[in-house]
């Protein structure tokens, strides 16, 4: 399997993480109860963590269109090369490690590594464009 495509399946992988992470830590927060519920009962506003955490996975969500965009569109047209293989692997190093420093709650490396995952997506559809 491509480098690109190993990527995307860790990145989806990594989206369920997220997804079952925010919502265990609210479960823990509002009760099982409420988790089981239409959940239309009124709950206090998120701890920071797990409003960080939803807020992180929010955005993976938002971003991994693209990126899984760019790396399919990398396999089937065959445009694979060093460049977008490095562009997979910084996006998704990237989007871990955004993930991390959003829930211990840095901002401004946090934007960083935004950025640079956006880079990884630009590096993934460079040779698609040129």
């Amino acid at each position: 399997m491509s480098v690109e495509m190993t990527v995307l399946s860790l990145g989806c992988i990594f989206g369920i993480v997220q997804v079952f992470v925010a919502a265990q830590l609210q479960t823990r927060q509002n009760g099982l109860a409420w988790s089981l519920s239409s959940r239309e009962a009124a709950v206090p506003p998120p701890t920071p963590l797990v409003g960080r955490l939803k807020r992180a996975q929010a955005n993976f969500l938002e971003t991994f269109p693209f990126a899984a965009s760019a790396l399919l569109a990398v396999e089937i047209t065959g445009a694979g090369n060093a460049t977008t293989a490095i562009g997979a692997i910084v996006w998704l190093s990237a989007r871990l490690a955004f993930w991390l420093v959003y829930a211990i709650g840095i901002p401004v490396l946090r934007s960083i590594l935004f950025a640079v995952s956006i880079l990884g997506i630009a590096l993934m559809l460079w040779p698609l464009l040129a």
